[in-house]
């Protein structure tokens, strides 16, 4: 299987070429270290650098600024083969947001500054949206970047943070004038290497994507320079976050795909070994209608996603398309995920069985980059015109 449908319309020549190399260094560097990553908490950081050294954060990043050059489609190859090699706590997808912010919105300065060392895997990048009491509502965000003299002062707290404990670079939402709502936005870039007053908090223990530090962020009285403001003008963050969104909510689809064709397969290798009363676990007639939904249902998930991904690289796909790119990619990734596990039967509750960790990975698609709920009110929106 692969990200790739027969009537898509986006896929190159190169884009083929970087499959193929990327899916081989994943298997080389990734696959091997899913378990230990996992027990640690926190995925290694030579994976960045060797993951920057192959081209594959820097894929589609200008040349100048030391990435390949190609379309965000390339990106949404890398999150695809993540999910089919059977990982989801890399924060690829974060680096890939934060390296468009900083692509699409900074000053020629901020991009000669911060690209290369993301392309490269020297710096790790998070973004710091969400706040204790806030959730999904970024234009009531607390976090404060006042100015005081040349340098603004952040103040303010922000939890759920991927890439938290190893980030380097942080793009944190903050409100530079409390009295104009959405338009008192900006983004804040913080490069954390001797930040006074900068302090992160526990690695946070969830349910699953275990190996991806999520933290808690602190901000007392940290001076940031002016020019560190993305794009140079105040007021634009929530404008930037808008038209953001898009790709956060796509590269999430992305990834789910990828889990999907990984525990299909996972589940077809098993119920073909597996004996029950006589006969494999593939020759009940249950077994094969629920794998056959399955894979329709993940047949007819990869041509929309397909369409999307034309779409992003064409640069007209809009927001209530996205969400429900996310909000039924994520659906059927639970739904799949659910199915899968049941057919190992007690096995699959078992966590050396990589099933049991897919369940669990899998939840927390439906609830970051928006929940999903927030999601079906965004394309509603989109209805009620």
């Amino acid at each position: 299987m692969s990200v790739f449908s027969a009537t898509a319309s986006w896929p190159q020549e190169e884009h083929r070429l970087f499959y193929d190399a990327a899916s081989r260094m994943l298997d080389d560097e990734m696959v091997p270290n899913i378990e230990s990553w996992n027990d640690q908490g926190v995925v290694d950081r030579s994976f960045w650098t060797k993951t920057g050294e192959a081209g594959i954060l820097g894929a589609a990043l200008p040349e100048e600024f030391g990435g390949a050059g190609g379309p965000v489609s390339f990106d949404a190859v890398t999150a695809y083969l993540q999910g089919r090699k059977g990982e989801s706590s890399w924060g690829f997808s974060i680096q890939s947001i934060v390296n468009h912010y900083i692509a699409g919105y900074g000053t020629p300065s901020q991009k000669e500054r911060w690209l290369p060392k993301l392309a490269s895997g020297e710096f790790v990048g998070a973004i710091a949206m969400t706040e204790p009491g806030t959730g999904s509502d970024l234009q009531n965000v607390k976090t404060v970047a006042e100015r005081v003299g040349n340098d603004y002062v952040l103040n303010g707290s922000k939890i759920f943070i991927t890439n938290g404990q190893t980030a380097d670079l942080i793009i944190v939402v903050a409100k530079t004038d409390k009295t104009k709502g959405a338009k008192g936005v900006s983004l804040m870039v913080l490069e954390t290497d001797g930040a006074e007053g900068f302090t992160r908090g526990r690695n946070l223990k969830k349910l699953g994507c275990k190996a991806n530090d999520t933290s808690e962020l602190f901000f007392e009285d940290v001076r940031v320079p002016p020019e560190n403001l993305l794009g140079g003008e105040e007021g634009q963050g929530f404008y930037q976050l808008m038209k953001q969104l898009p790709w956060e909510r796509l590269i999430i689809a992305c990834l789910a795909l990828g889990v999907i064709d990984f525990a299909i397969d996972e589940t077809v290798k098993y119920v073909q070994d597996r004996k029950a009363f006589g006969q494999r676990i593939m020759d009940f007639q249950n077994t094969r209608f629920k794998l056959a939904e399955c894979k329709t249902k993940a047949e007819v998930l990869r041509s929309f996603v397909n369409d999307c991904i034309a779409r992003m690289d064409e640069g007209t796909l809009d927001a209530a398309t996205a969400s429900m790119a996310k909000y039924w990619s994520t659906q059927v990734q639970n739904e799949i995920a659910n199915e899968c596990l049941q057919l190992h039967g007690g096995y699959g509750y078992m966590m050396e069985y990589p099933i049991a960790r897919i369940y669990a990975d899998s939840r927390v698609q439906m609830i970051y980059g928006g929940t999903n709920e927030i999601m079906k009110e965004l394309i509603a929106r989109s209805i009620d015109i």
